[in-house]
């Protein structure tokens, strides 16, 4: 009739979809909230303008939804720790800088130049997504201000001590 499936087979294959996703903890987190909104909002983006006659912008979005899709799994699966030889808060930050002004700029040009239904809707996602990146440099800016003015003393990374912190404050 068919083939039977043992049934450890299921969750064999569940624990590796489980092992690929963020952990609850990290998803529900303000860096894991704004990680996700810069994904979605910039895979909107790319299908949008792939869609559009402003195709020449589709770099942008699909090269920020890499990135930040890598960011994303690099944080929580806390691949970030295992490498201290990168500065990831700064590397974040000038992601994040960048990300907004380049999104800024496609956004007022998709809705100003082009006419057509799909770009003026990348262009509306390009803002909202300049807008989310623009709230993670902010914050992310605010950590490592916080971080230099009490003089780099710990080797923590500064998204790290702002965790340990909170953890502290719970108890």
């Amino acid at each position: 009739m068919g083939d039977i499936e043992a049934p450890d087979s299921n969750r064999a294959r569940q624990t590796v979809l489980l092992s690929v996703l963020p952990s609850k903890e990290f998803a529900t987190s303000r860096k894991g909230m704004l990680l996700i909104a810069e994904v979605a909002l910039s895979f909107i983006s790319f299908v949008c303008f792939a869609a559009s006659t402003a195709a020449a912008f589709v770099t942008v979005p699909v090269l920020e939804f890499l990135v930040a899709l890598f960011l994303l799994f690099a944080y929580s699966t806390k691949f970030n720790e295992r490498f201290k030889g990168f500065l990831w808060p700064l590397m974040d930050f000038m992601r994040c800088v960048t990300a907004s002004i380049i999104f800024f700029i496609i956004s007022i040009m998709a809705v100003s130049k082009y006419a057509d239904g799909s770009s003026k809707a990348a262009g509306i996602f390009g803002f909202i997504a300049t807008i989310v990146f623009a709230l993670d440099f902010y914050l992310i800016f605010n950590e490592l201000a916080g971080f230099l003015k009490q003089g780099g003393e710990s080797n923590d990374e500064p998204s790290r001590q702002q965790d340990d912190s909170s953890d502290s404050d719970s108890d």
